[in-house]
C-alpha cells in the first residue's frame, strides 16, 4: 500500500507514533548529538514533522523524555544495591553511546525538568560515593559535586568527538581525573 492510499488514523495512532519519536530521538541523538536535525528524528519515526511537534513542544522536551529511560536504568541498578562504579560504568557507556544526555544537562540547567533530571543524577551519586572513596576507586576528597564535576567535564569532551573515540575518550578521562572504574 503507498503512503497515499495509506488511511490517516489519527488520534488512533497517537501512542504508536509517540514511541516511534521516542526510539527514533535516542538513536538521532546518539549519532549526531544534541542538535541533530528534528526533520531527521520525525522522518526515522516515520512521522511528519506536526506529529513530532504535537507530542513534544521543544527539542529540549523530546531529549528528556528519549533519555529518562537511561536514568531510570541507572536508578534501578543503585536500588538493587548498585555501587558508584556501576554508576560511573553506566554514565560511561551511556556516554559513550551518546554525547546528547550529558550536554542536555550542561546546557539546560535551569530548565526545570532538565533540573530535575539533574538532581536524579545527583541522588544517585550520593547515594554510592561512599562505596567508591572505601573502595578506592575515586579520591578519598571527592565529594558529590567532585564526580558531578567529572561528568560534565567528561560531557565536554564527548560533545566534539566522533562515537568511535567516545569509549576511549571516557576511559581516558576518568583516568586523567584519577578515578579508576573497576
Amino acid at each position: 500500500m503507498s503512503a497515499s492510499q495509506r488511511s490517516n488514523r489519527g488520534p488512533a495512532a497517537a501512542v504508536e507514533n509517540r514511541a516511534a519519536i521516542i526510539r527514533a530521538a535516542g538513536e538521532v541523538f546518539a549519532e549526531q548529538g544534541l542538535d541533530a536535525p528534528l526533520n531527521a528524528i520525525a522522518k526515522r519515526a516515520g512521522v511528519g514533522q506536526g506529529s513530532l511537534y504535537r507530542h513534544f513542544r521543544t527539542r529540549e522536551s523530546l531529549a528528556i523524555v528519549a533519555f529518562e529511560a537511561n536514568l531510570a536504568q541507572i536508578e534501578g541498578v543503585v536500588a538493587a544495591g548498585g555501587t558508584l562504579d556501576d554508576v560511573l560504568r553506566m554514565v560511561s557507556d551511556q556516554a559513550a553511546r551518546s554525547s546528547a544526555f550529558l550536554q542536555l544537562i550542561v546546557r539546560h540547567p535551569d530548565d526545570p525538568q532538565v533540573a530535575e533530571l539533574g538532581s536524579r543524577i545527583r541522588g544517585v551519586v550520593a547515594a554510592t560515593i561512599d562505596d567508591g572513596r572505601m573502595a578506592g576507586t575515586v579520591p578519598a576528597t571527592f565529594e558529590v559535586d567532585d564526580l558531578l564535576l567529572a561528568i560534565r567535564l567528561l560531557a565536554g569532551a564527548l560533545a566534539g568527538s566522533v562515537p568511535a573515540e567516545r569509549t576511549q575518550l571516557v576511559e581516558r578521562g576518568w583516568l586523567l581525573l584519577g578515578i579508576r572504574l573497576n
